[in-house]
């Protein structure tokens, strides 16, 4: 399913056919340091992989566009649709007394795809669908550490809330984005 196409990304569901691409992503300390709670760890092999993945298609089972697991695939202007290099996710977010009513926003990119502004463009065009949609706030939460994901939140408009302990059992740096007008 597609969800929206910008000149120069697609979001749409991950596929099946798509669990190399997955694979290949989610298998790299560089992308999945930064994502979760400790201990956080690399997808071992293409079994992992489609475990995870399956879960992923589950725990969206119940939710409507524009919130999902989005795969983010870069279009050439002279090329059909190629694989998915990163994610872009729209969630409603869970603390520990349940589910709040509360949006993030999150994104996760293939080293090989950094610094072409996709992830921002990407991102950017899922918070205008989520607004379009009636969520008029959505939040970003880096690690600590993760300057170059603060710098896409701070490129959104985002604003820098400070440190939290409420979500997903760590320290996070939130960051709030509001539409306005809408």
């Amino acid at each position: 399913m597609e969800l929206l196409r910008t000149s120069r990304v697609l979001l749409r569901r991950w596929e099946g056919d798509d669990l190399p691409a997955y694979f290949d992503l989610y298998s790299r300390w560089e992308v999945m340091r930064w994502l979760g709670a400790a201990p956080r760890r690399a997808v071992q092999d293409m079994s992992e992989a489609r475990e995870r993945l399956a879960r992923w298609h589950e725990r969206e089972a119940g939710l409507d566009a524009p919130f999902g697991l989005w795969a983010l695939v870069p279009l050439e202007s002279t090329a059909p649709a190629s694989d998915p290099v990163g994610t872009v996710l729209l969630l409603p977010l869970h603390d520990a007394d349940g589910r709040t009513d509360q949006t993030e926003i999150g994104w996760h990119l293939h080293p090989d795809h950094h610094g072409r502004g996709l992830v921002t463009e990407a991102a950017r065009a899922l918070l205008s669908a989520a607004a379009d949609a009636g969520v008029h706030r959505v939040l970003a939460l880096t690690d600590l550490d993760n300057t170059a994901s603060q710098a896409v939140a701070r490129r959104l408009g985002m604003a820098d809330e400070g440190l939290t302990d409420r979500w997903f059992g760590m320290t996070a740096r939130q960051f709030a984005w509001t539409a306005r007008g809408r």
